[in-house]
């Protein structure tokens, strides 16, 4: 708030002064618009193509990632899982889960085995359903 002197009367502006505030919210619109595209889920993988619709999936869903080298990730951690240590990690987040839902994302040179070893291991950890993620397919081809 300001005091204006003007012709010797005291008076209170009761204006607000917004410039401060246009200012951080553009600043705060910019550091979005920079970290948005940043925070997609997920690690590289080259899928498959399938015509089949696409699943319905909630952010809570548990996806396990298969890299062409046969690395297992869980969700969007780094950190590499073991083939042999792949069920009691599953087994521990699905302890108190009610919905046992698990999505499998696996590159396309993977071995059909691999994948099958680890839809296995995630049957045995308690899993219910697993669903595969894939891309849209392309025009023309099968």
């Amino acid at each position: 708030m300001m005091i204006h002197k003007g012709g010797g009367h005291h008076r209170l502006v009761s204006d607000i002064n917004i410039t401060p505030f246009v200012d951080v919210m553009l600043v705060l619109l910019i550091i979005f618009m920079v970290t948005a595209p940043l925070l997609q889920q997920g690690l590289p993988v080259n899928l498959p193509q399938a015509a089949a619709p696409a699943l319905k999936r909630t952010k809570t869903d548990v996806v396990v990632t298969i890299q062409k080298g046969g690395q297992i990730f869980i969700g969007d951690d780094q950190t590499v899982i073991p083939i042999n240590q792949l069920e009691e990690h599953l087994a521990a987040i699905y302890a108190t889960k009610m919905q046992k839902d698990l999505f499998i994302k696996a590159d396309t040179d993977l071995l059909y085995g691999t994948i099958v070893k680890v839809m296995s291991i995630a049957k045995k950890a308690g899993i219910d359903r697993i669903g595969m993620i894939t891309q849209p397919e392309a025009e023309g081809t099968l």
